[in-house]
């Protein structure tokens, strides 16, 4: 499978963007009040991330959406702040290298909007995911940033750019 690539999101993406979001929390049995699974734009990501210093990838494989991840501002934060957000890969494309190039990509392009900081929200259990955010700096912190209404999700990490 190394015939993937990593684009930015196009409007015909949102039902799959959607669909894939919703079938890695029925599969991780992640709690869908309080978490990005209940979030409102969830059908409308290329339109979400329209918005001003706001950007959201996919990664393709044969047509098909196996990942997906963005970065935006940090709701009621410093401007310098912003969120990794909904960051999510089906199970045939976890393990190749996949999110740490999607990661980088991520963490570049909130480097050229000017962010000086990233934030993100995680579940205890998504240990490969955090594994792969200490990897390229992040650090855990004790309490959450912001106001991202995922109050379900106990784990915040926060990463200088």
């Amino acid at each position: 499978m190394n015939n993937w690539i990593i684009r930015k999101i196009e409007k015909r993406d949102n039902v799959a963007v959607a669909h894939l979001i919703r079938m890695v929390f029925d599969e991780l049995n992640i709690p869908k009040v309080g978490t990005a699974y209940a979030d409102p734009y969830l059908d409308l990501m290329f339109e979400e991330y329209s918005k001003p210093k706001s950007v959201y990838f996919v990664v393709e494989h044969d047509g098909k959406i196996i990942g997906s991840a963005g970065v935006a501002p940090l709701e009621n934060e410093a401007e310098t702040i912003c969120e990794l957000q909904k960051m999510y890969f089906l199970p045939e494309a976890r393990g190749l290298g996949i999110g740490s190039q999607m990661m980088a990509i991520c963490l570049q392009t909130a480097k050229d909007f000017g962010f000086e900081k990233c934030y993100l929200e995680t579940m205890p259990f998504m240990q490969d995911a955090q594994k792969l955010y200490k990897k390229v700096g992040f650090e855990y912190i004790c309490s959450p940033m912001g106001s991202t209404g995922h109050v379900s999700c106990p784990v915040w990490m926060l990463k200088e750019l």
